[in-house]
């Protein structure tokens, strides 16, 4: 249960992300501003976002007594290395990534992209209370 509440959590905080991070793209770029706000995400990412929840719960647990900075450094480097690691498989599996940053400044090998450090910092702090709230409902469901 709490797999796939994980799961549904990432593809909707991926779709707002999307809608929200190309809009104001568009308006620095001084396109005009696609009021649909059209997210997307891929098919790929649920089971990633499933797993990478299960794994932040363990990590969480293991990290809980530590200050909120220290926690967020882990939680971003878990996400990077996450999201560099299931990028490559997919590559290697599929001969593409779904996602390529090839196109941006920091980007390590268009999997990852460095200036996404913040929001890794803030999502994985983000997910501690996203985990209270996948545990409460996970066992309100059995």
């Amino acid at each position: 249960m709490r797999f796939l509440l994980y799961g549904a959590f990432g593809w909707c905080a991926e779709i707002v992300w999307t809608a929200v991070t190309d809009s104001i793209e568009a308006r620095l770029a001084k396109q005009p501003l696609d009021v649909r706000l059209v997210g997307r995400t891929y098919l790929w990412m649920f089971p990633i976002y499933g797993l990478g929840g299960l794994l932040f719960e363990v990590v969480h647990a293991a990290i809980a007594v530590q200050a909120w900075p220290v926690r967020g450094l882990i939680y971003m480097l878990g996400c990077f290395a996450v999201e560099y690691v299931s990028g490559w498989l997919i590559r290697a599996v599929s001969g593409a990534c779904p996602w390529d940053y090839s196109h941006r400044r920091w980007h390590v090998q268009g999997l990852i992209r460095l200036d996404y450090a913040p929001v890794w910092f803030v999502f994985g702090l983000l997910l501690e209370v996203v985990e209270r709230y996948v545990n409460l409902f996970a066992a309100a469901a059995t």
